[in-house]
């Protein structure tokens, strides 16, 4: 178990009707309708809010080690992030893939950045060990 050393930041969240309600930030900033993956409502699900999170902290971890690497990243780097909920023994679980793409980059610079990044990502971190991760480089 990782335990913070200092907190940077607090997300709050308050959430009705579960999976098929409604969500919203303390702050305004985040209001969703929310409706279960294959059914008839019009809100988005946790799942794709989390490949959503997921993908975008992980570009955030991308930025920080090339920064730190001083490296040049390509100006349309992107990430498609697909997770998947599925069952396990006598209960449910997710499981995420990340396509990265980092066009013009060497592909094994670009590699080690993703392993790198993989490293130093909250996203990732909290994840570890815990559900089943795949990284690619498109």
């Amino acid at each position: 178990m990782t335990t913070l050393d200092k907190v940077l930041y607090t997300a709050r969240a308050h959430t009705t009707g579960g999976r098929d309600g409604a969500s919203r930030s303390d702050d305004g900033r985040l209001q969703v309708q929310l409706s279960s993956p294959g059914g008839s409502g019009t809100g988005t699900n946790p799942e794709q809010l989390f490949a959503a999170g997921y993908s975008a902290c992980f570009i955030g971890a991308i930025k920080a080690v090339a920064a730190k690497q001083k490296l040049t990243l390509p100006q349309d780097l992107a990430i498609d992030a697909e997770v998947d909920l599925g069952t396990i023994p006598n209960a449910y679980g997710i499981a995420a893939r990340l396509k990265v793409h980092l066009p013009g980059m060497d592909r094994d610079q670009a590699q080690q950045l993703v392993n790198d990044a993989h490293q130093v990502c909250p996203y990732s971190n909290a994840t570890r060990g815990n559900i089943d991760v795949t990284l690619t480089l498109a």
